[in-house]
C-alpha cells in the first residue's frame, strides 16, 4: 500500500517540493522558515506533518495559492500526477494579479 493510500503524514517541505510547489526542497524549507507557508491557517515549521484534508497556504511573491493535501507522494511526482496529491484552490483572481504585476513592470520600463 502506497502512503497516499494509507493517510501517512509527510514532512511539509517534502511535501511542497514533491507536488512541484517549489523548484528545490531547500526553497520549501526556506520559505517554511520565513512565515510564508501556512497549514489549516497556522504558520508552520517545515518539519510540520501534513496529513489528508489539511489546507496548505503558499505566498508565493504576489500570489497566495491554496492546496488541499489529497494524499503523499513517495518521492517528487510528474507534473501529470500532481492532482492525485494535491487540489489547487487558488482563485483565479490570485494570479490575475501576478499577470497585471508583470504588465506593470513590462510598461515601466
Amino acid at each position: 500500500m502506497s502512503s497516499a493510500e494509507s493517510g501517512e503524514a509527510a514532512r511539509l517541505d517534502k511535501w511542497l517540493w514533491a507536488v512541484r510547489v517549489f523548484k528545490t526542497r531547500a526553497l520549501a524549507t526556506e520559505a517554511c522558515r520565513a512565515g510564508r507557508v501556512e497549514v489549516n491557517e497556522l504558520p508552520v515549521k517545515p518539519a510540520r506533518a501534513v496529513r489528508l484534508g489539511d489546507t496548505v497556504v503558499v505566498q508565493q511573491g504576489v500570489v497566495q495559492r491554496t492546496f488541499r493535501v489529497v494524499g503523499s507522494p513517495p518521492s517528487r511526482v510528474g507534473a501529470a500526477l500532481v492532482p492525485d496529491y494535491c487540489t489547487e484552490l487558488t482563485p483565479p483572481e490570485e494570479f490575475a494579479k501576478a499577470r497585471e504585476m508583470r504588465v506593470q513592470q513590462i510598461l515601466a520600463r
